[in-house]
């Protein structure tokens, strides 16, 4: 059984993603906040294995909490949902320690795999949001430091290219396709590269990626 809190401020939204939670015996609510500070001490009394993070509330907001959910150090997982596809609030979610971010109009089957994923220690990025992401930011990445070519030195060039692939948007399934590779070895590669740059999952490689200056805007 997956446990979720769902913060929004919003009661509407909260009951449609109760309401949608329902339907699936694997899913249950366990609590709801309405503004950051009650999420984050929400979260520490009832430990969820993932917590629905609205970003734009009354108060402390979902990026601030987020950061301090992740740092207290427990087990739930932050999956961001926002009305907003492109603007500062995707980045600094994901830089926040966020494992995920989707849009509010999401639909229900791509919503539902979100919150499967991120409580099983994967993360998901909106489909599409990649490639928004690095064009909106592109300028203001800084230049690579040591620390990030040392990181990058650690990778053979296969797993290079998959760091690529991953920080482009591509799934396990396309890099597969892409390289003429098995999924299990795609999931082997994505393993080791995580290990080598010290990123704790996937979306924070894909941070790691575009801070390095690895991908760029065509």
């Amino acid at each position: 059984m997956t446990t979720v809190l769902i913060v929004d401020d919003q009661a509407l939204q909260r009951l449609g993603f109760s309401m949608l939670m329902e339907q699936h015996p694997d899913l249950t609510v366990v609590g709801e906040a309405t503004h950051g500070a009650e999420a984050v001490r929400k979260t520490a009394e009832l430990r969820p294995d993932v917590v629905l993070m609205d970003v734009r509330m009354p108060g402390m907001d979902g990026i601030e909490a987020t950061r301090r959910i992740v740092q207290s150090g427990g087990r739930s997982r932050v999956l961001v949902l926002t009305t907003f596809d492109l603007d500062e609030y995707a980045y600094a979610a994901l830089r926040a320690g966020a494992s995920g971010f989707l849009l509010k109009d999401a639909l229900p089957d791509e919503f539902i795999y979100g919150v499967r994923a991120v409580a099983a220690g994967d993360a998901v990025i909106a489909p599409g949001l990649t490639r928004k992401l690095l064009d909106a930011f592109a300028d203001r990445m800084p230049g690579r430091t040591p620390e990030q070519e040392r990181r990058l030195a650690a990778l053979t060039e296969r797993e290079r290219e998959v760091l690529t692939a991953m920080a482009t948007g591509l799934s396990n399934t396309e890099i597969a396709g892409r390289f003429s590779l098995a999924e299990s070895t795609v999931k082997s590669h994505v393993s080791r590269v995580l290990a080598k740059i010290g990123a704790r999952d996937r979306v924070q490689a894909v941070i790691f990626a575009f801070d390095a200056g690895l991908v760029s805007p065509a």
